[in-house]
């Protein structure tokens, strides 16, 4: 006997988006931004600001954005404010309808920047029910569509959903890695001056690998007195080390940490072999963990928003977070020569580790978008006072 057809929610008058979930669930709404389908993993974001950066962050690759603030959208788009210009997240579910920016800042608007990008957005769902279905299930597989004339294959997009393989064992950080090394040269960005130059003066030399990182790590390593070289996330030892490194960055990065760590890993471990100062943030910081021994883990529903409060242990200090990951370093089983530094408030999972004998950090929240928002740039000058 043949399986009975799917049921599906029926269709509302004026409906041209849909999210398809791999369960069956489907969210219907009205689209915008491109047209098209996209597969990939569902999450939630709890941040009230910069979903410009959000959506532009490398570290979405393979993921819609589910909003949980309602209004996202109301003050446009600019040049200024993306983190990168490589592919990020998929697309983006919201509540309400995206309205006319209001911000002198702004240079067009949502719906028509993600429909030059690629991207999809569905406004008009229940976020609040979605999130809940997140949080309960976990992150699911789905397809978001959008079709001005309101036609959608249901029957396949659940199949697209149903046969995409998830985030567990994909490296997508070749997908959104540089392919040719920079000499970085942009500083901070402040209100009315745009981005500072970085000084051409002589400063300890950082190499830092990219694995899908924002740009304004790269802003506040120059800040914090370094001079910066970025690389290609697959660029190999002896390419690093020729390039004499005062000390070496792990950016963030979309993906499995195991999977990228099959090329990273090796080239971490001789960099802490030959005592070369390390600093990795989000992927960066998984890959540093496991280059010393320790493990990394799928997470129920991930962390991501700017509002994640993070402990540090050594004096009881607690930072207010950005985060955006969907694996976390295994704190329940790390070897002897891994320490433990910062904890989340939330759940207990790992935000820091320190590698004994080494000068060697990292940590599992994003200290450059200065949600505190000056809590954690300690972490930069720190890095860059160990290069001598």
């Amino acid at each position: 006997m043949a399986d009975a057809a799917p049921s599906f929610a029926p269709q509302p008058a004026g409906a041209t988006g849909v999210l398809v979930l791999a369960d069956g669930h489907v969210a219907w709404g009205r689209g915008f931004g491109a047209e098209g389908a996209h597969v990939g993993e569902v999450c939630f974001n709890t941040a009230i600001t910069g979903y410009e950066e959000i959506m532009t962050d490398p570290s979405y690759a393979g993921q819609v954005v589910t909003f949980t603030f309602p209004h996202i959208g109301n003050v446009g788009v600019n040049e200024e404010d993306l983190e990168s210009r490589v592919d990020g997240a998929l697309g983006c579910v919201v509540r309400e309808d995206v309205t006319a920016p209001s911000n002198f800042r702004s240079e067009g608007t949502f719906g028509d920047w993600l429909a030059k990008k690629g991207k999809i957005g569905l406004s008009g769902v229940d976020t609040r029910a979605l999130t809940r279905r997140i949080r309960l299930s976990g992150a699911p597989n789905a397809v978001i569509a959008h079709s001005k004339d309101g036609k959608f294959d249901l029957a396949d997009l659940l199949r697209r959903a149903q046969d995409w393989p998830g985030l567990e064992g994909m490296d997508l950080a070749r997908v959104v890695s540089r392919t040719a090394r920079e000499e970085w040269e942009g500083g901070t960005w402040t209100l009315g001056k745009g981005y500072a130059r970085s000084p051409h003066t002589l400063r300890p030399h950082v190499v830092a690998m990219d694995f899908g990182a924002k740009d304004n790590i790269f802003r506040n390593l120059v800040k914090a007195g370094a001079q910066v070289t970025v690389v290609p996330g697959n660029t190999s030892l002896d390419d690093v080390l020729a390039l004499h490194p005062a000390g070496a960055f792990l950016s963030n990065g979309p993906g499995d940490p195991a999977a990228t760590g099959a090329y990273a890993v090796p080239v971490i471990r001789g960099l802490l072999e030959r005592d070369i100062p390390v600093f990795g943030i989000c992927l960066g910081h998984q890959m540093l963990a496991l280059a010393a021994g320790a493990k990394t883990v799928k997470m129920h529903q991930g962390h991501r928003g700017a509002n994640h409060p993070v402990k540090r242990l050594d004096d009881g200090v607690v930072e207010i977070t950005s985060m955006n990951h969907g694996f976390a370093v295994d704190n329940t089983a790390l070897p002897d020569n891994v320490v433990e530094t910062h904890v989340s408030l939330f759940d207990g999972s790992n935000c820091g580790i320190a590698i004994k004998g080494k000068r060697a950090f990292g940590v599992q929240y994003h200290p450059e978008a200065s949600p505190g928002p000056m809590d954690s740039f300690y972490l930069f000058e720190r890095f860059v006072g160990m290069l001598g």
